[in-house]
């Protein structure tokens, strides 16, 4: 081959990669198609009812944090919404039949599923929490040696006592047969420091709202929407409408109304 055809072979090479590169970007940056997303009309939410405060279902109707949480999410895209009341274990078997659109039902992020699935950002962490007096905050790994913690007794809690009495001195160890008695040990003063996890913190003090506490997160346990793998143009609405609910507040204010 002469150096012109050589030239020119190379030429035509990179005009076609930067065509496909162009398409590719052209592809990944359109907007999302909101007719592709939910081909019905309406967004089809599946929920597991039998999770409050996440989800109830009165006979009626469906209520909780995730129902005002997908009425807000259909309320930034525009389109009118129906809640399909499926247990837990049918859950995925209907985001993947088509059945229904997107999860929203206190669902936690799943490595092993992520071929079927698209999860967006998260909404909520209902990971395990160290909490103290608000006045006598310790600080994590360095202030728990010899101090009374309050837990419940073969809970994660226990496995996570475990991890940090592994790192350092031993505790005392206070267990309790609820983590809502492990926080009643911490507010009368008996225990140092409690871990339980943020939903039970947070409806604990609900009643207790003049108990003021430290807390600093020693796990993380993520709560996500899912839509199918294939219906990019759903997950990406989705996503794009708790992000922006992130950012004007409203997310706050749902978890508040009800945690």
């Amino acid at each position: 081959m002469s150096k012109r055809a050589r030239l020119g072979l190379s030429l035509a090479l990179l005009v076609i990669s930067m065509s496909s590169l162009f398409l590719f970007a052209s592809w990944t940056e359109r907007p999302a198609d909101i007719a592709k997303a939910f081909p019905r009309g309406i967004i089809v939410v599946g929920v597991d009812a039998s999770v409050p405060p996440f989800a109830s279902d009165d006979g009626q109707a469906v209520y909780g944090l995730d129902i005002d949480l997908a009425n807000a999410i259909a309320r930034h895209i525009n389109l009118p919404i129906r809640f399909l009341n499926i247990g837990y274990y049918g859950l995925y078997d209907a985001l993947i039949s088509g059945e229904v659109d997107i999860l929203i039902s206190a669902l936690r992020v799943e490595e092993a599923r992520m071929d079927d699935v698209r999860y967006t950002r998260h909404y909520f962490d209902n990971g395990l929490l160290l909490v103290t007096p608000a006045d006598k905050a310790i600080a994590l790994l360095d202030g728990l040696a010899g101090q009374k913690v309050a837990y419940e007794f073969g809970s994660g809690a226990d496995t996570e006592l475990r991890v940090l009495e592994d790192k350092n001195d031993p505790v005392t160890r206070l267990p309790y047969e609820l983590p809502t008695y492990a926080l009643d040990s911490l507010r009368l003063e008996y225990a140092d420091a409690a871990i339980v996890d943020a939903i039970t913190l947070r409806l604990y003090q609900r009643r207790f709202a003049d108990w003021r506490t430290a807390q600093s997160y020693l796990t993380r346990d993520h709560y996500a929407i899912a839509a199918r793998r294939d219906n990019r143009d759903a997950w990406r609405l989705v996503d794009g409408a708790l992000a922006a609910l992130k950012e004007n507040g409203e997310l706050d204010k749902i978890i508040a109304l009800w945690l």
